[in-house]
């Protein structure tokens, strides 16, 4: 395919969506929107600023508080959230065209994200319908019980690497809860944003419940986050932005979740299923172009086989497809944005004097026709990183790993637990005891045993350390956007001592 696709119907403009409206900035002010195989400007998107953000929290905390979603059954509500699940599955192929097209993403890998996006709206429309609360009973003398209700406007804050989806693991929950939103989607990858309006629209949900401000963090982001109506901020993103909107959030005492950065470790024992363990980190640090929070990005393999595994790792490495992210062939292609190329390109110079370059480590040859500008990377392996090196410290985010070996398990933990960071851990072993044990030790929010990130969405998603704060996943999504208050209630005689008269 030599040839660069565009999808149909391409928008030129990108609006905000507010109250059931689609408009541009109250100002005026745009940015433009790249396409990362030709670093082209292909539209321009409204920039929401301080009176935007005004706009769409008003519009949300009218729908909240005057609005019949909050107070509808949560049967009602779940019905809605299955058809906004059945029309997120019927936009699969235009979805996955929009964002190959926005983020560079290999096409067969976009494909998924529409099955995903529609499988996190069932879950939490039957998780509503099946959730109960708790009652406790005092014999003869006291009932409590709980009653849960949404806490209120959620501020949604969104990264840009499989952005559709990832919008779709904080909409769903939040709306489904009875909360209403602002989502403020990543500035690099708007497009797909902007058909959830259209998804909702259709699907009945009411307009104000779902509102839309495109911009940049430090404008639209900000004004969001230090909004005095909005008690919940959900981000998903970078540690450094996620300390930013920690300080800001702390003015008004908001509730927050947060999914922040990785440098996640796959460990690599010499028992382990070798073939399964290459095809797994290889996948793990590769798929998504390596822009994924919990890419194991550090491979730490025991000594007795690291040299048979840095050579078949590097072997396939060097095979993998790097081309137009609209080939179904492709397995890596455009990084998102020219900004982000430049990082990760500074990370492959870096790592040539801080470790031993098995594959890549610049730009792929023989790039489409038409593309050579793109924003590509060939899937670059370093070999004996030294623990201090920032390759190893550092998340950088793309098609780049580090492998370092070990001699114990001791060692391995220790290398494991090197860095601020604390999102996932990939440790493949035969050995049971171990396995659990060092699973248990691991200082990490998520650990996989023998397979790379295969998500349970009613288990915890989060980090530890510098990669995050709190919990999403389940009922600790629920838990997150609603207030559980204790109702108690007298059965018997009141015996309180009498003070004064």
């Amino acid at each position: 395919m030599s040839k660069h696709f565009v999808p149909e119907d391409l928008p030129t403009r990108i609006q905000h969506y507010i109250g059931g409206q689609f408009v541009d900035s109250v100002g005026g002010e745009t940015f433009e929107v790249l396409d990362p195989v030709t670093n082209q400007t292909y539209a321009t998107a409204a920039s929401g600023q301080k009176a935007d953000i005004d706009a769409a929290v008003a519009a949300a905390t009218e729908a909240f508080e005057n609005g019949p979603w909050p107070r509808m059954k949560p049967r009602q509500r779940a019905n809605i959230l299955n058809k906004i699940a059945d029309a997120v599955v019927a936009q699969e192929d235009r979805l996955a065209e929009l964002e190959t097209f926005d983020t560079g993403l290999p096409i067969t890998q976009a494909r998924g994200q529409a099955q995903r996006a529609a499988e996190n709206f069932r879950f939490f429309a039957d998780l509503i319908v099946a959730q109960h609360d708790n009652a406790f009973k005092v014999p003869g003398s006291q009932v409590n019980y709980v009653n849960r209700k949404p806490i209120g406007v959620a501020g949604l804050i969104t990264p840009w690497n499989t952005p559709f989806m990832l919008e779709s693991w904080k909409l769903a929950p939040s709306i489904a809860s009875g909360c209403t939103v602002v989502l403020k989607p990543a500035e690099f990858t708007p497009l797909s944003a902007s058909l959830w309006a259209t998804i909702f629209k259709e699907a009945g949900l009411p307009d104000g419940v779902f509102n839309m401000v495109n911009g940049l963090g430090e404008s639209a982001g900000d004004a969001l986050v230090k909004h005095p109506d909005v008690p919940l901020i959900s981000f998903t993103g970078e540690s450094s932005t996620g300390q930013t909107i920690y300080r800001n959030c702390a003015e008004g005492l908001k509730g927050m979740s947060m999914e922040l950065g990785g440098k996640s470790p796959a460990i690599v024992f010499a028992d382990a299923d070798f073939d399964a363990a290459i095809d797994s980190t290889l996948f793990g640090v590769f798929s998504l172009n390596g822009e994924r929070c919990t890419a194991g990005s550090r491979i730490l393999v025991e000594r007795s086989i690291y040299s048979k595994f840095c050579e078949a790792y590097a072997a396939r490495a060097k095979t993998i497809k790097v081309g137009d992210p609209h080939d179904p062939e492709t397995q890596v292609g455009a990084l998102v944005h020219p900004e982000h190329y430049d990082k990760v390109m500074s990370y492959v110079e870096l790592g040539k004097s801080e470790g031993r370059v098995l594959a890549g480590g610049g730009r792929p040859e023989n790039l489409p026709e038409g593309q050579e500008n793109g924003s590509y990377v060939a899937p670059t392996v370093f070999a004996d990183v030294a623990p201090d090196a920032r390759i190893f410290q550092e998340e950088i985010f793309g098609p780049v790993v580090a492998i370092t070996p070990f001699d114990t398990d001791e060692e391995a933990l220790a290398l494991a637990n090197n860095t601020k960071y604390g999102l996932a851990a990939y440790v493949w072993t035969t050995n049971l005891k171990r396995a659990h044990n060092f699973a248990q030790d691991v200082e990490a929010g998520m650990v996989w045993l023998n397979s790379h990130n295969v998500r349970d969405l009613r288990s915890p998603f989060g980090g530890v350390k510098a990669s995050g704060l709190g919990n999403e996943g389940g009922y600790r999504s629920i838990d997150f956007y609603t207030d559980q208050q204790a109702v108690h209630i007298t059965l018997g005689d009141v015996h309180t001592p009498k003070f004064g008269g």
